[in-house]
Formats: structure tokens, sequence, C-alpha cells
């Protein structure tokens, strides 16, 4: 009965999807759907950005294994990332009228640059939605007993989102997003109702962690050594994830930049919320058997809740449960796979075709999105990190690379293409270097480059320019330049 759901449930989302893709007719339509999603839906797209195998799976894992501490990335890191954009990103952008954050670099400072921190960004996303397919393998695995291995359900999973996405784009994301973002939501917090009934509510669940001192967020010590980690870690995510194209499809999708700011807002607050319902559930494991879920955490803490689920609920309950998290992973990897093939096809094919037609740009995209599906299912497969390792570490690229050129080329009048040329060398290197050869469990490599990045953008912006010299453009070009 609950594989039979779990079918029934997959071909309905395929339905919707390919029903959205009937409103897809440009590359404006496929990458930011037209920019015309009124607030509730950019809400539920926002919080579906974060709201993915890592939340319900990998933060909840994590949350049990090392406490609240250990999830400074996810979801406090993550959640202020989507705030932030909203506040002092969404607007500028926005107004831009830009197709990719790419772009935007283009726009602000040059092709160089735009091509540099496409590549850095599409590279992100390699480990992020590796991490996605991971967990959908992980789960066609557990509801058919095995049936499935982890590997061909990886393989089953990337195949149905990827049937939607290529041919709905933003589109398909927006209109499942919001499906799924009300089953999600319904289908977690009656779990959480009905598993507090075997611990005999909230409160004792919230006191038994706190004994156990898993709500301790902040190092006990004024230790370098505990806290740059600790900022680090939550810097990578807050921060490396805010020049991200799925971060900013979202944001330029909304029908105008008040909706597109309010959206964002309300969907990284939300996600923070609601991230601490899969934590609960797990830690609620662990009191209703606490040897067998204790066992379980040494071994492989990512089945915590799964187990849960499955050998303490009704049917009924399974079937809520799994449609919610098969709604969380594919809201989120639909979009994250989605995300980078856009980025490629226009900021860095497009640049080699410049008089390509936008039927054309709309095959490249779907083509891409197809290829680099291939790629992450490999990384998939072949990945021995977990689930929440996979997804925190992603992100380290962008923050060295296309964060301090993005920001600094908002909000400081005096950066020059230069200076993005500093930063980004400086960040990039700096950075590889620190992970190759400087080990270090105090000054994590990403931070490290993130000061020569800053460091870069202000010498390289400061100092004499060197000047390059465009030829004339022709007579009938120039009014219109």
């Amino acid at each position: 009965m609950l594989l039979g759901f779990v079918v029934l449930y997959l071909l309905v989302s395929i339905g919707i999807g390919l029903y959205a893709a009937t409103r897809v007719r440009t590359t404006k339509d496929y990458a930011v759907a037209g920019r015309s999603l009124p607030l509730p839906v950019v809400t539920a797209t926002v919080f579906a950005t974060w709201f993915g195998a890592e939340t319900v799976l990998g933060v909840s894992a994590t949350f049990v294994k090392d406490g609240l501490g250990a999830v400074v990335a996810d979801p406090f890191g993550a959640s202020m990332c989507l705030i932030l954009a909203g506040l002092f990103f969404a607007p500028k952008l926005y107004r831009m009228g830009l197709l990719t954050i790419g772009d935007y670099y283009r726009v602000r400072y040059n092709r160089p640059v735009e091509v540099v921190t496409s590549i850095a960004i599409v590279i992100s996303y390699l480990g992020w939605v590796a991490a996605q397919i991971k967990a959908l393998g992980l789960v066609f695995n557990i509801v058919t007993n095995g049936a499935i291995s982890n590997e061909w359900g990886m393989v089953l999973g990337a195949a149905i989102v990827l049937t939607y996405t290529t041919f709905g784009g933003m589109f398909s994301v927006a209109f499942l997003d919001f499906i799924q973002m009300v089953v999600v939501m319904c289908g977690l917090l009656f779990i959480a109702w009905y598993i507090s009934g075997f611990t005999g509510g909230v409160a004792p669940v919230v006191a038994h962690a706190a004994e156990a001192g898993k709500l301790k967020f902040f190092p006990e010590e004024a230790s370098l050594a505990l806290w740059v980690p600790f900022i680090g870690a939550g810097i990578t995510m807050m921060l490396g994830s805010i020049p991200q194209q799925d971060v900013f499809q979202r944001i330029t999708s909304a029908k105008n930049e008040k909706t597109a700011v309010r959206g964002s807002v309300l969907g990284g607050s939300i996600y923070f919320a609601f991230a601490f319902v899969p934590m609960f559930l797990a830690y609620a494991a662990t009191m209703v058997d606490p040897y067998k879920f204790g066992e379980l955490v040494k071994t492989d803490s990512q089945l915590v809740l799964p187990t849960l689920i499955l050998q303490h609920t009704p049917v009924f309950a399974q079937v809520i449960f799994f449609g919610a998290l098969l709604s969380a992973i594919m809201a989120c990897s639909s979009a994250t796979l989605l995300a980078p093939s856009v980025a490629f096809s226009e900021n860095i094919v497009r640049g080699f075709y410049p008089k390509m037609s936008d039927r054309k740009l709309l095959t490249v995209m779907r083509l891409s999105l197809v290829g680099f599906a291939l790629i992450v299912l490999f990384i998939a497969i072949n990945s021995k990190l977990t689930i929440f390792q996979m997804v925190e570490s992603a992100y380290k690229v962008t923050l060295v690379t296309a964060f301090v050129p993005l920001v600094f080329g908002l909000y400081w009048k005096r950066a020059t293409t230069q200076g993005a040329y500093f930063a980004m060398t400086l960040g990039l290197s700096v950075w590889l270097s620190c992970e190759i050869f400087v080990k270090s469990e105090i000054w994590l490599a990403q931070i490290v480059g993130l000061f020569a990045a800053i460091a870069g953008m202000l010498v390289g912006s400061l100092i004499p320019q060197k000047v390059v010299r465009h030829q004339p453009l022709p007579e009938h070009l120039r009014a219109h330049h």
C-alpha cells in the first residue's frame, strides 16, 4: 500500500509538472516563470530552496548525533541567506531585469568576470544536487523494502525529476513547490503530533534534549579553536549561497519587486521555524526506543527518522511522511537542477554564440539540464559523504569567488573590473592553497579565501587601473548604445 501511494504521488507530480510546461514559450518563461508569480507561490518556492533532503534527513541526523551547535550552517545560516537576499539583494537585482545572476557580473563588470563566476556557480551545485539524488535513492530503497537498491533508486529519482523539469522549467518548479510545500508542512506536522503521543508531548522531548546537552548552540569556551570554525560554518552557507542562480531565480520570478522582497523574507523565516520539526522527530525516536535508535545514531544516523516512521507508525502515517519527504526532495532537486543549467547556457554557451535565437537557447538549456543531471547522478552514486556534508561543502567556491564581486558591485561605487579580477584570483587561489597545503581545523580555508577576496577587491579597485581601450562603435549603433 505504501509503495502504491508513493507511485501514485509521483505520477501526479509528473502530470502537474508537464501541465505547467504548456506555459513555457520563451527562455524568460523557462528561467524565471515570466516574472509573474504571486506572493504565496514565491514564498513556497523560496521555502523549497533549502527544505529538501538535507533538512529532513541530513540536519535531523546531525542534530541527534552532535547537537544544535553542529547545525549552525543549516538551518541557521541557510535561513539567514534567504532573509538577507530578500532585504539587501532582491530590490537591486529585480530592478535590473536580468535572466541569470551571471548576467549581473557581465553588466557590472565584463564578460570574463561573468564566465569565471558562472563556472564557480555551476560547480557549486554538483554537491548540492547530488545530495538530493542520493536522498531519493535512500527513500526508494526504504519504501520498497530493499527491492530497489540505493543506486537504482537514485537513477529512478533523477529520471522523474528530470522529466518535468526539462519541459516545464521554472513554471513546473513553482507549481510543484507550492503544492509540495502544503504537503510537507501538513504531513510533517501531523507526524510530529502523532509521534508526540509516544513521548508524552513536545515538552518532554525538549527537556530530554536539553538535559543531554543537545540544545547547546554557542561554544562554551572563549577559544578561537571553537569560535572560528563555528562562525565559519554559518558564514559559508549564509553568504556563499547568496550569489546562487536558484536563489536569484526565485527572487526574480516574482510579479513585482515588493513581492520578491516579501516572498524571500517570508520563505526564509518559515524555513527556519519548520526545520526544527524533523529535528524534533529524530530526537523523539531516541526516546521511543533508546537502544535501537542509539545504535542507529552510531552507525547511520540518516536512517533514524525513516526507521522510526516505518516501525512505529501505521501505514496511513507512513504514506503521509514519505509523501512529504518526497515532496521536499523533489521540490529542492528540480530547482537546483534547473539553476546551473540555465546559468551555463545563458552565461557561458551564449557568449560564444551571441546571435543565437531565443528558441535555440531554450533547447540548449534543456539539453544542459539533461547533461548536468547525468553528472550529478554519477557523483551521487560514487560519493561517500553524508547528505549533510555534501550540502555543507557545496558553497565554498561561490563564497570565495562570486560573493565579494556581487556585494561590492552593488554597494560600493568605486568597485572596478580590476578589483573583481583581484578578488576572484586571490579568493580562489588562497582557498585552494589552504585546502591542499595548509590543513587547519581552526581557520577554515573558505573563510581565509573570503578575506583574501575582500582584500583583492579593495586593492584592485584603489590602485591605478589598467585601461582597456575599445574600438569606437559604428555610427548607426552609437545612439542606441
